[in-house]
């Protein structure tokens, strides 16, 4: 979720969800030892739990910035080798480590050997013609090895040649059944599957093979889907506020962060799906789009779209 699930966009997840675990975008080893690290690392407690997705290959490095992860208060990081695209390819991580399953252990090993917090590998179920089902088999046999107990699935294969990003997460055919055989495989190991999940009764369908379900695309594009999961899969009973009710609550948090120098238009285009299907759900993500990039746009922006919605 490069570029999308920012410290804005899992603040507004979590007027929605008190429970579901929220990811971070991935960030790569050499961005927080070399960039602004204390930007990257920033974020709001009410956010958690939240993990923090790591992109490397070099252990020492992977093993410096978990530390630094623990430290900033994240309960989880999680190692990208699922990644398809060029530029990760690039920089030696992401999906092309699954290529070599040997130093994926390397790189657990040394983060685990540093740091309480759990560390978690999310992965694809192959990569170009590495992927014949003893090939996934050996990879997680040898990462879990090195202490890596929970692993994030995509669905799907990668083709690292040939194929786009964007291709990559449509066209290899989903293969739900590769993960739940290596859930039945590997019943030590907590196992948790992603990739075309678009409902809640989807993943409850899922929960009765395996540990967990990550939905990315789905909930961003229609976030309204978390009002749903605490008392669906968490029993917690809770109070779920209407689409208006979110909205209401974000505006102090939008107010704070435009007193800190933050662009209304980089919240804003987190918040574009929430009417999906509701009345006046164009109206509302025209009016966001055409004013929130203006000089001195405010909350009053969001307030005016909100009463399309009405």
């Amino acid at each position: 979720m490069l570029d999308w699930t920012d410290t804005h966009c899992r603040y507004f997840y979590r007027l929605l969800s008190k429970r579901a675990l929220l990811y971070t975008e991935m960030v790569t080893t050499g961005a927080l030892i070399h960039g602004d690290k204390e930007r990257f690392l920033h974020f709001n407690s009410e956010e958690n739990p939240v993990a923090f997705q790591l992109g490397g290959s070099v252990p020492d490095d992977l093993a410096l910035c978990a530390q630094w992860i623990e430290q900033a208060g994240y309960d989880e990081v999680n190692l990208n080798v699922g990644c398809p695209s060029d530029r990760v390819q690039n920089g030696m991580f992401g999906a092309c480590l699954m290529a070599n399953p040997e130093l994926v252990s390397e790189c657990v090993a040394a983060m685990q050997s540093v740091v309480s917090i759990p560390v978690t590998v999310k992965c694809r179920i192959g990569i170009d013609e590495i992927d014949a089902y003893s090939d996934l088999v050996r990879f997680i046999d040898i990462v879990s090895k090195a202490g890596c107990g929970i692993f994030i699935i995509h669905a799907r294969k990668a083709w690292l040649q040939g194929l786009s990003p964007k291709q990559n997460r449509d066209i290899p055919p989903l293969r739900y059944d590769v993960v739940y055989q290596l859930k039945h495989d590997f019943p030590q190991l907590e196992i948790i599957i992603n990739g075309g999940i678009t409902c809640l009764n989807q993943a409850a369908q899922h929960l009765e093979v395996v540990d967990g379900v990550m939905l990315g695309r789905e909930v961003y594009h229609h976030p309204y889907i978390l009002a749903q999961v605490d008392s669906r899969f968490y029993n917690t009973p809770s109070r779920v506020l209407s689409r208006q009710e979110v909205v209401m609550d974000l505006i102090p948090y939008i107010q704070k962060q435009l007193s800190l120098g933050i662009k209304l238009n980089n919240i804003s285009r987190h918040i574009l799906g929430l009417f999906h299907e509701q009345k006046g759900a164009k109206a509302w993500r025209r009016y966001i789009s055409e004013n929130a990039h203006k000089p001195g746009a405010d909350e009053h922006v969001i307030l005016e779209a909100l009463k399309f919605t009405q």
